[in-house]
């Protein structure tokens, strides 16, 4: 089902409404507060102590106002930072839309960061406070020693129902288009995370595009299992408030847990990180009901071919014969939706079909508010087949990187946004993705792109569950895409469950790469899942991984 053309014409027509003011301008579309908006999975708990499984929008104003009052209480104003580390996705919904209703800006923290990488990046932030829960709350105390310390470190548990009363009189904030809202960091798989911050305009102006063209109306149930710090986990809940469909918040992103509550919620549309998707093909799904799923959107990084196949066995979609009349067809879609945090809103799709060819690690087209390139070292923007930085350009862009301006302004060149990855675009204007700059390997022959690579034995090989390339090199060689050092490359393989392992997995491995021209790794090795250590986002933790190669490859 999709929203009314009347519907869709007054959102389009309410100058005032950005990521901002989502709740506030619903009932001047003829909302009614009786209704149902907000299903939650129990990791939230309500100023009155109990766990609803579910908030009416009339019950999410009360929240929120409550939650807006309590901070005013503590004297945040408009325009201050307050960091709110959790890890449950409603736990930052409820503290974005409470603090954009004064003004202020909340900065999403995964609390799930190692726990020096945090400190250091919140006392970056130069935040006035601190919103958390257990068990983080007395190790988050230290930050009350900081040179700029916040005026609070608090337990979401300390706000009360009475707390509303101190909500400000001119309540909410009317917001500018550039009024910042919200700070949400990078996986940080290189380091300390950068700090993306999002406007009223920025984080909701890739949505009010898409409305505009008729796009992105649906308002079937959609499960969130997204990291809820992500600015997509936030823009979704923010975008299915307003176009009335069930938000189903999730938290558990782990391929079993997310199986188990579409079983439960049956939500039409799944959203997740590519982890998760790659951890559900992996579980036994033949005894799951999964026929409920239209869709599966995998946000962040190009998920791999292999593991989106397995998952469009399952489910249904609604096409239109050519009877020009709406049928059932067997199988979901996966849309592969490519976008980071910077961003604000993914600038690529590409649709997955049962049975339709597949073009590899295509991640589409730009969408039509947004530009891209594959750039030269120099800036220039290189012809179709050759392999250069993805460049991007968008409203929808995040304006800096809070309190870091030195490390925004090196993210640019030639006019564009560096996002970070390799690829390259074909004549039709599709873009495919190679590989993170980071990650990308150089040897003494060629450049090896890990992610393509991976794909590629993902592809010819069904007993592998997952697998990584790493580079391995002499103490203090650096041998990525911006470097010039070599090093020498291994693969490790995760295979399934019951899975016969290869007597020599070099051999195999290199067979299949050298059938396509890639070049051969120096060894290869069977581990177990838990030795492909990943982030909190489900991104391989590479330089991490590059210590442990060492001594799983010890034997080569």
């Amino acid at each position: 089902m999709m929203i009314s053309e009347e519907l869709r014409r007054k959102i389009l027509d309410d100058r005032a409404l950005g990521a901002g003011n989502v709740l506030h301008r619903l009932p001047l579309h003829g909302r009614s507060l009786d209704e149902q908006a907000l299903w939650l999975d129990g990791t939230w708990r309500a100023p009155s102590g109990d766990h609803p499984e579910v908030l009416t929008l009339g019950e999410l104003h009360e929240v929120v106002a409550t939650y807006a009052g309590y901070y005013r209480r503590k004297g945040v104003r408009a325009k201050d930072a307050v960091a709110i580390v959790t890890t449950s996705i409603t736990d930052f919904a409820l503290n974005l839309l409470a603090l954009t209703s004064i003004g202020a800006v909340a900065s999403l923290v995964n609390a799930n960061m190692p726990q020096e990488t945090r400190r250091e990046y919140i006392r970056r932030q130069r935040v006035v406070g601190i919103m958390t829960r257990e068990p983080w709350h007395k190790e988050l105390q230290i930050h009350l020693e900081d040179d700029v310390a916040p005026a609070f470190v608090a337990l979401q548990g300390e706000i009360t129902p009475q707390d509303r009363a101190h909500r400000p009189e001119t309540y909410p904030f009317r917001h500018a288009p550039n009024d910042p809202i919200l700070i949400s960091h990078s996986s940080g798989t290189t380091g300390i995370p950068k700090s993306a911050f999002h406007t009223h305009e920025t984080l909701f102006h890739g949505a009010l595009s898409r409305l505009s063209d008729g796009l992105d109306c649906s308002t079937r149930a959609r499960l969130l299992a997204l990291p809820g710090h992500h600015v997509s986990a936030m823009s979704n809940t923010l975008l299915g408030l307003l176009l009335g469909a069930p938000v189903i918040h999730y938290t558990d992103p782990s391929g079993k847990a997310v199986l188990d509550g579409i079983e439960k919620f049956r939500p039409t549309i799944v959203f997740g990180f590519t982890h998760t998707f790659m951890e559900m093909a992996g579980e036994d799904l033949s005894d799951r009901d999964l026929s409920c799923v239209e869709g599966f959107y995998a946000s962040g990084d190009a998920a791999h071919v292999v593991h989106i196949k397995r998952l469009l066995e399952k489910g249904q979609h609604q096409v239109t014969g050519r009877d020009l009349k709406p049928r059932t067809a067997p199988g979901a879609i996966f849309l592969d939706i490519f976008g980071s945090t910077e961003m604000g809103y993914v600038l690529f799709d590409y649709v997955h079909r049962a049975g339709a060819p597949s073009l590899g690690r295509c991640i589409g087209r730009p969408m039509r508010f947004a530009e891209a390139a594959a750039l030269s070292e120099d800036g220039a923007v290189l012809p179709p087949g050759q392999v250069g930085r993805l460049g991007v350009r968008s409203q929808s862009l995040t304006p800096g990187f809070w309190n870091d301006n030195v490390r925004w302004h090196q993210q640019w060149l030639g006019g564009y946004f560096l996002t970070g990855d390799l690829v390259y675009r074909d004549g039709g204007n599709n873009f495919y993705h190679l590989d993170r700059t980071t990650d990308a390997i150089r040897t003494a022959d060629e450049v090896v792109y890990s992610a393509y690579t991976e794909e590629l034995l993902l592809g010819e090989h069904e007993e592998i569950r997952d697998c990584t390339v790493v580079g391995l090199a002499d103490e203090g060689v650096k041998f990525g895409w911006e470097d010039e050092g070599v090093a020498e490359t291994y693969m490790l393989l995760n295979l399934v469950e019951g899975a016969t392992a290869p007597k020599d997995p070099t051999a195999w491995v290199n067979e299949a790469l050298t059938k396509h021209g890639l070049p051969a790794v120096k060894g290869a090795v069977i581990v177990g899942e838990d030795a492909i250590p990943v982030g909190i986002t489900g991104k391989v933790l590479k330089r991490i991984l590059r210590e442990r190669a060492r001594t799983l490859t010890a034997g080569d």
